[in-house]
Order: structure tokens, then C-alpha cells, then sequence
């Protein structure tokens, strides 16, 4: 506990330097000192003010699945832990390290969308018009606190078991901004939330995060699917088929809590490697992963997320014999709430874009 108050107290002034300049910032840009770029074309930001866990990545593929039969997005990010830089286009199949896994992931799960990366936003989306004139709007990947672009419409998550409320500015923290920022948004999405939320709880939540009037509250939930080989097998077909496997599950995302508590519901022995968001996998990693597997006598499965499967897959140091006996469990995106809910979310996006679909003109 006393170790606990020193660290906070030492990071105290750290915090209180970087909430200044968080909030120069934003007043430099919403007195419009510092310009943001518009588009004459539909952007959409998806994006959080609290550190990784919301789920980014699953909400921007709910949204393309929204759009994509009747209009031809586009996906921009900025490709966290690339080991490239600059502009350039994701083509499925290749070395997550050129792109990142998540863009890498996006394309693979949509391989007719356009999935780009690049650090300046602005800039990226310039070159997306320029290479592709063809596309009918722009899905901004973790964009809300990267303002040098005003998106039409903003969509911030938060997650539902780690509300903003009462949490603090980095480094205290997990919050990139102040949760007042929030008004800045279009809609609100809580997200990885439980199969029912009660009205008061709704209304209490509007309150917490202070909803105004142009905004829009919405509750959404993660579907987990039956297992994907990663490679080549068909050892499994449904989640119901774990209980007949010692099970060893890898993740390496930022909040993994969900994930295994769901694979544990089916998997009567299974243990868990668990490593940092956005882990590069390396050779010790795979050791001790075999060697959990020789301890056991029975017949084993591994289980790992959509994300991390797209790093692992890409590992050329991943062991051959083990390759069988990896499989990821795909996610889907749900609104939480009664059909009307469901309906109102999905049409105010394809309202949103249909409505502003244009001529590519740039105003800077």
C-alpha cells in the first residue's frame, strides 16, 4: 500500500504536465488556432481516450459490414508497432511487422476493402483520393485524439468494465485525455458489455458520462464464433469440442480477462500464456508453449485471438508439428438492446454516409 501511494505521488506532476498540455492542445483546436483539415468526402473516426481494450478493430469491421455492399470504404490507420513508415497500402497475406497485425487483420477479414497505413492522417487520406478516387468514404482507425483531421462523424468507445469516470490521466491513469473530452463525439459506444443492461443502469451511465443533446448512447457486446484453424486442420469444428482437449490458450492483447473466462466455460483443463498488446512472438515464447504441451498426457488445442492469430501466423519461427493444433476464435460485434436500438445504430451510420457522399474536394 505505501509503495502504491509513493508511485502515485511521485507521478503526480508527470500527470498534471501532460493533462496541460492535452487541454492547450484541445483549446488550440477547438478555438480553431490549430486548423484541422475537412474532407469533402465521409470520414468516420472510431477511437477511445483511455489506453487499448475497447475494441477498436471489431468495431471498425462492424462498421464496414455496415457499409461495404452498398458503398466502397476505405480504411486508414496509423499502423502501431509497423516497422515501416510512411504511406502504404495492406495487402493480405503479408508480414504483419509491414503494417501492424490490426490493419493486417481488417484486410484479411475484408480482402476487397482498400486498408491503408500511415502516421499523418491527413496526408494518408490525400494519398487515398489521389490513388483510389473511386472510394465513397474513409474509416478512421483510432483516430479521436488525432485532430489534425475533422471526421463527420466521431465514435468514441469506452469500455464498459473500465468506465473513465473515475480513472486518471496518464501516467496515474489510463486516460489519453480528460473524460470531459468525450463531448467531442457523435456517439458513444460502451462496449464489451453483458447480455442485458437495465434502464436505470443506462440512465445512470448517460449521467456519468454527461451525454448532451447531439449525442447518441449506444451498448454494444462481443460474440464469440466457432474456431478458425490458423493453418491447415479440422481437429475442431465448434467451441463445444475444447472439452475433449487439454487446452492452452495464448493472447496477447490488452485485456484478455473476457476471452478466457469465455474459453474456460467450455475447456474443462486449459492454462494460459499471456503476453503484452501487440506481443512479437519470439522463439522462448514458443518454448515454453511446447513445453506446457509435453507435460500433458491428453490431446491438446491451441486457442489464441484473431489478432494475435495474425501475428502467429506470420511467425516463420512458429513450430510446424504445433500448427494443426492452433485455432482462433473469431468476434463479432452486437448492439445491446431491444431490435428498434439495433436498427436506429446501424441506419444513423448508412444515413450519415449516404447522405455525404460528394466530390472528393479537399478543404484545408
Amino acid at each position: 500500500m505505501f509503495l502504491q501511494i509513493f508511485k502515485i505521488l511521485f507521478l503526480i506532476p508527470f500527470s498534471c504536465t501532460y493533462g496541460t498540455i492535452v487541454r492547450i492542445r484541445n483549446f488550440l483546436y477547438d478555438f480553431n488556432i490549430f486548423k484541422s483539415a475537412e474532407f469533402d468526402i465521409p470520414i468516420i473516426s472510431v477511437g477511445n481516450i483511455s489506453i487499448g481494450g475497447t475494441g477498436k478493430t471489431p468495431h471498425v469491421e462492424f462498421i464496414i459490414s455496415i457499409l461495404h455492399k452498398d458503398f466502397k470504404p476505405a480504411v486508414l490507420s496509423r499502423g502501431y508497432k509497423r516497422k515501416t513508415k510512411g504511406f502504404r497500402e495492406v495487402q493480405a497475406g503479408e508480414n504483419y511487422l509491414l503494417s501492424g497485425d490490426e490493419p493486417l487483420q481488417i484486410k484479411e477479414k475484408f480482402p476487397e476493402i482498400i486498408v491503408a497505413v500511415c502516421e499523418n492522417r491527413k496526408i494518408g487520406i490525400k494519398k487515398l483520393l489521389e490513388l483510389h478516387p473511386e472510394i465513397d468514404l474513409i474509416i478512421l482507425d483510432d483516430a479521436f485524439q488525432h485532430r489534425r483531421v475533422k471526421p463527420g462523424l466521431s465514435i468514441l468507445l469506452i469500455n464498459y468494465n473500465k468506465p473513465i469516470k473515475n480513472d486518471h490521466l496518464l501516467p496515474i491513469g489510463r486516460l489519453r485525455e480528460p473524460a470531459n473530452s468525450s463531448h467531442r463525439a457523435d456517439i458513444l459506444i460502451y462496449t464489451k458489455c453483458p447480455e442485458k443492461i437495465t434502464p436505470i443502469e443506462r440512465r445512470i451511465i448517460a449521467q456519468d458520462i454527461k451525454i448532451f443533446p447531439y449525442q447518441s448512447l449506444y451498448f454494444s457486446k462481443i460474440t464469440y464464433q466457432n474456431p478458425v484453424a490458423v493453418f491447415e486442420s479440422d481437429l475442431i469444428q465448434k467451441i463445444n469440442d475444447l472439452e475433449k482437449y487439454k487446452v492452452v490458450i495464448i493472447t496477447g492483447i490488452a485485456n484478455p480477462e473476457q476471452f478466457v473466462n469465455y474459453i474456460s466455460t467450455y475447456a474443462k483443463n486449459y492454462d494460459h500464456l499471456k503476453f503484452p498488446d501487440h506481443h512479437k512472438f519470439k522463439k522462448s515464447d514458443f518454448k515454453e508453449l511446447l513445453k506446457l504441451l509435453e507435460q500433458n498426457d491428453d490431446k491438446n488445442i491451441i486457442i489464441t485471438t484473431e489478432k494475435d492469430a495474425v501475428r502467429i501466423k506470420n511467425s516463420e519461427i512458429f513450430p510446424d508439428e504445433l500448427k494443426s493444433l492452433l485455432f482462433c476464435i473469431p468476434i463479432k460485434i452486437e448492439v445491446v438492446g431491444d431490435e428498434k436500438e439495433k436498427i436506429e445504430l446501424t441506419e444513423k451510420i448508412y444515413k450519415y454516409v449516404r447522405e455525404n457522399k460528394r466530390n472528393k474536394r479537399i478543404h484545408i
